[in-house]
């Protein structure tokens, strides 16, 4: 198997199930909560793990308690943990989660905490093993300035670089965007992005034109449950339609269809292909509560690809 190197963030998610979300000044009784392992570097980096690719990750944690519980979490999922690295006087990053149970949609708050602390020197300390990956996967709940330092070090050495614009950030810049082998937003990140509506699918073909003419490589957007759309330099413009399921929650779908499209790409170069297999992992995902915990073994993907093709 390839190796892929995640960098990004690692949070503790704080999940809350509510009928509806309190009003200013209300107060109302939610019924459940769970604690679960997230970050959507963290969330990519498992899901890669959970497919069958050694992943090394990149990140950042507090001396909190949360701190050991998640670097044991990576080492569970056979995630090489060395560049895991606690700072002192820092939390660990959490995000409180509000899960709807009547839509199963999501809101998130994000506390980066120790993830502001990954900066370039780390990725230079990283410099012997990062240069033999095949992949490098980005997403934006750490400092700019890390992401462009490790875009600009995957092009000096050769290697595919994968950005997911996430949490959208408008000040992104899309020079650095151009120079990464795919770009993957979703809707609404596009949206934040191009200043454009993305409300039908001509809306966000019109969307995502402004990018692919600033000289995007591959542009793909996740689309949730209507699908993905994959958009390349080179004119290709192809949709993959989402699998049928019942959701219970979406927390942590993008993350799955990063996760699975990193693997699938990295190990057969099948774009279309492996988009197909990120669109069934992200749906499986969103069948069952939680984040990592939702994405599907290997044995269960195979199974469930195996009976329904």
């Amino acid at each position: 198997m390839k190796k892929i190197a995640v960098i990004g963030s690692t949070n503790v998610d704080l999940i809350t199930y509510v009928d509806r979300l309190p009003k200013e000044g209300e107060t109302l009784e939610a019924p459940a909560f769970r604690i679960g392992r997230g970050g959507k570097g963290a969330n990519q980096a498992v899901a890669i793990a959970k497919l069958g690719s050694n992943v090394v990750m990149l990140s950042k944690v507090g001396d909190d308690t949360f701190a050991d519980t998640c670097i044991q979490n990576y080492q569970s999922y056979g995630i090489d943990t060395k560049y895991v690295i606690k700072v002192p006087h820092s939390s660990t990053g959490v995000a409180p989660i509000f899960v709807n149970t009547t839509t199963s949609q999501n809101s998130i708050l994000i506390v980066k905490g120790a993830n502001n602390f990954l900066k370039p020197e780390d990725i230079d300390r990283a410099e012997k093993t990062l240069k033999d990956v095949d992949l490098i996967v980005l997403q934006l709940e750490v400092p700019l300035e890390t992401v462009y330092y490790a875009i600009d070090f995957a092009n000096k050495h050769g290697i595919k670089v994968l950005l997911n614009p996430a949490p959208a950030v408008p000040s992104l810049s899309i020079d650095y965007a151009c120079k990464c082998d795919f770009f993957i937003p979703n809707e609404t990140e596009l949206e934040i992005l191009t200043g454009k509506p993305v409300s039908t699918i001509d809306e966000i073909k019109q969307a995502s034109k402004v990018l692919l003419d600033k000289g995007l490589n591959n542009l793909i957007v996740t689309l949730g449950s209507q699908g993905s759309l994959w958009f390349s330099k080179d004119g290709i413009e192809k949709m993959i339609e989402p699998i049928k399921v019942d959701a219970v929650d979406s927390s942590g779908a993008g993350d799955a269809f990063i996760g699975c499209f990193s693997h699938f790409y990295c190990n057969t170069g099948d774009v279309e292909a492996s988009m197909k297999k990120a669109s069934v992992f992200a749906g499986l995902s969103v069948t069952e509560k939680g984040t990592q915990s939702s994405y599907p073994s290997i044995e269960q993907f195979d199974e469930f690809i195996a009976k329904h093709g």
